[in-house]
């Protein structure tokens, strides 16, 4: 066999790299001398029926998203519910043509028993809806536990109506445990699949069948720079991200006092009655309570120290914080802190300040729980 310059993959078609582990096309070295050369993720899902997340640049993504808007087909949208805004794409509907888009919510394993699930679900939509995307409807799923999967497979079929499907989403959302989850339950035998998904798709499309005449297609995860987790090292991460069940923390604040969530972001209690903030952060997470008056130098002498994460060797990429101030009173409140979760407030009237990095933005909702 000729050796082409540009070799590439015949599962995806996607060039074949040996160097980065991470970026999409990749193999190793001593695989090139195989007939078939087929990069890491295809391999995987051949052989052990898991789908990898591959991160591609904006522009690689945002060019191959938009071959959607050509097809006649159904678009899965995932999001991760502890950073609705940092998972969001937001040109989405711009990409995706006039193509139905159905809203599936991850890890609700990690929410607290509590939790509104049909007010999460209304909030979804309307935030959706804020960023210029009408979707048909909103489930809720646990790729970890499975909760939610027959729902959102059931209305998957009426709703592609015998057409493809284009599941799409961030890096780190749980796309890639979505889609297995998937394919285990529809096929039944795993062979189904590791015999029949090499069509030779689309650039960085994965196919697999979902009948004889559609397929569900796996696109490579974007990578948004609005996720906290951009800023942070591996072990950083490890730290904010909930792997069980969040048990809220009940803080009394007055006002003129301040508590920091690591040292990734700072909420300032400006005016207000003493009240309880509710806290829903990973359970790992460090929360520091301090006066308003020493909190300034507090950030200076202890940032990567006993404020972190973001850990001593990682606080210099992370970025300064940048103040927004919220006057909250007459309904209970959640303040979104992307990434990492939220705080919820009583309802009693109160101005908070929140610092955090202006590519991360803080927002409020109707209380979930």
């Amino acid at each position: 066999m000729e050796r082409e310059e540009k070799l590439t993959c015949q599962g995806c078609g996607v060039t074949i790299q040996t160097e980065d582990k991470e970026k999409p096309g990749f193999v190793p070295q001593s695989a090139l001398e195989n007939e078939e050369i087929i990069c890491q993720r295809c391999f995987r899902l051949k052989h052990y029926n898991e789908v990898q997340d591959v991160g591609y640049s904006d522009g690689d993504f945002l060019k191959m998203i938009s071959q959607i808007a050509d097809t006649k087909s159904l678009v899965v949208k995932i999001v991760d519910v502890f950073d609705f805004n940092g998972s969001f794409i937001k040109s989405l509907h711009r990409l995706t043509g006039n193509n139905p888009i159905i809203l599936v919510g991850n890890k609700i394993d990690l929410l607290p028993k509590s939790t509104n699930l049909n007010r999460l679900k209304q909030w979804m939509k309307k935030s959706a809806k804020d960023y210029g995307l009408t979707v048909k409807d909103v489930f809720l799923v646990s790729s970890k536990t499975g909760k939610g999967f027959d729902e959102v497979k059931a209305n998957m079929n009426a709703y592609r109506q015998g057409k493809d499907v284009y599941v799409v989403g961030c890096t780190n959302v749980g796309k890639s445990t979505f889609i297995n989850y998937l394919i285990n339950e529809s096929t039944g035998t795993k062979e189904a699949i590791t015999t029949s998904y090499f069509p030779g798709t689309t650039l960085g499309f994965i196919d697999i069948p979902l009948d004889n005449h559609a397929s569900l297609y796996d696109t490579p995860g974007v990578i948004n720079r609005q996720q906290l987790t951009h800023y942070l090292s591996k072990q950083d991460i490890k730290t904010i991200t909930p792997t069980k069940e969040i048990k809220p923390r009940v803080y009394q604040i007055n006002d003129k006092q301040t508590l920091f969530v690591g040292g990734l972001i700072r909420i300032d209690f400006i005016k207000g009655e003493r009240q309880p903030f509710v806290l829903h952060f990973a359970n790992a997470l460090d929360i520091h309570r301090t006066k308003l008056e020493k909190a300034d130098q507090l950030y200076v002498d202890h940032l990567g120290g006993m404020l972190q994460p973001p850990s001593e060797s990682s606080k210099a990429e992370y970025p300064p914080l940048q103040e927004r101030t919220f006057k909250i009173s007459g309904e209970k409140t959640d303040i979104v802190l992307p990434g990492l979760g939220w705080i919820t407030l009583s309802g009693e009237p109160v101005t908070i300040t929140v610092s955090s990095p202006s590519d991360v933005p803080v927002s409020v909702r109707p209380a979930i729980i």
